[in-house]
Order: structure tokens, then C-alpha cells, then sequence
């Protein structure tokens, strides 16, 4: 697939994949395959690295450095529905934290399975994230829901953008050890 800016013709973008290929070809043969989760993987959860163990559970539970996830269900798609709860109840508090500090409203809040985005916001005040950032550390998460907020405000990467999301989230830049947020428009 080819995403382009709406300024670049097809053919354009058609001669740069093609002059790039040797390069494209190295990095899609450096990326890890898809990885199946089961009894013993290591599945962050909240950046918390913890062991899938099945367990005599009706629900998945988070005990010690254990996921503990029901032995008589599917395992993948159990973690994922947890997951994707785990995500909408954090989303949505943080969401509604920062629109209110930021005085705009939030008109919806969804999650889908996206492969290069952590978030999005529409101009009618709808907000989507990746049901992914349950995994992530807590301070990301509320990043990114900070900066999807941020454009309720201003539809852009402006510097208007960025004070308003220094405003919700002050020193966003550096989120702690390993974590950092640089300005890209």
C-alpha cells in the first residue's frame, strides 16, 4: 500500500517506492513476523511485563507478574477483548479529563486495530485510538490521549498545538525511562 499527500501524483509516489525498493525490501526483511500469544508468552499489559498462565479464572486477571486468563477459552482472542476493556477504561477518563481542562467537547471515544496510528481525531470531535495502548505504560497512554484532545483545539501540528498540549500534559516531552516525545509535524 501507498499512502501519499494529496499534492503528490500516483506516478510520483510510483518512481520513489521504486527508486527506494532495495531499501523497502531490507526493512520489511528486518521487521519481526507476527507473534502468537499463548500459555507463557510475555504480554505487556499497562507496560508491565506479565506471564499468559492459564488458571481456573471465569474472567482474565492480573495477578503478581501473571495474566491469568481462563484454561477452557482461546487465549488470543480472551486477551484481546480484555485488552480492548482495559483501553476504553482508561481512554475514556483521561479523555474527558483533558477536554474539560481544554474546554472542548469530546463527541465520541472508539477503538480500532490499526497498524500505524496510536490515535486520530475528526473535525466533528470524534476521537480513535489503537485498543494497543492497554499495553502501553500508563504515561503514554495518557499522552496520547492528550495529544488526540489537543487537536479538538487545532486540527494541526502548530505551535497552537503543541502549548496546548504542554497546557494538558506539562513536560510531555519526557515521559521517563526509555520514553520520549519529540515534536513532528
Amino acid at each position: 500500500m501507498l499512502t501519499l499527500p494529496k499534492s503528490v501524483a500516483l506516478s510520483e509516489g510510483q518512481a520513489f517506492a521504486e527508486s527506494k525498493a532495495e531499501w523497502l525490501q531490507a526493512a520489511v526483511a528486518r521487521m519481526p513476523g507476527p507473534s502468537i500469544i499463548g500459555h507463557g508468552s510475555v504480554l505487556p499489559v499497562e507496560g508491565q511485563r506479565l506471564i499468559v498462565t492459564p488458571a481456573s479464572v471465569r474472567m482474565v486477571q492480573i495477578e503478581g507478574g501473571h495474566l491469568l486468563v481462563p484454561s477452557a477459552r482461546p487465549t488470543g482472542p480472551v486477551i484481546q477483548a480484555f485488552l480492548k476493556h482495559r483501553a476504553h477504561q482508561r481512554l475514556g477518563p483521561a479523555c474527558d479529563r483533558f477536554a474539560a481542562a481544554l474546554g472542548k467537547p469530546v463527541r465520541a471515544i472508539a477503538l480500532r486495530d490499526t497498524k500505524s496510528r496510536w490515535g486520530s481525531c475528526t473535525s466533528d470531535g470524534r476521537l480513535m485510538f489503537s485498543w494497543r495502548l492497554a499495553m502501553a505504560p500508563p504515561v503514554v497512554l495518557e499522552y496520547v490521549a492528550a495529544h488526540e484532545v489537543a487537536h479538538l483545539a487545532h486540527m494541526d501540528h502548530s505551535p497552537r498545538f503543541w502549548a496546548a498540549v504542554d497546557a494538558l500534559m506539562p513536560g510531555y516531552g519526557v515521559l521517563g525511562p526509555g520514553c520520549a516525545i519529540t515534536e513532528q509535524s
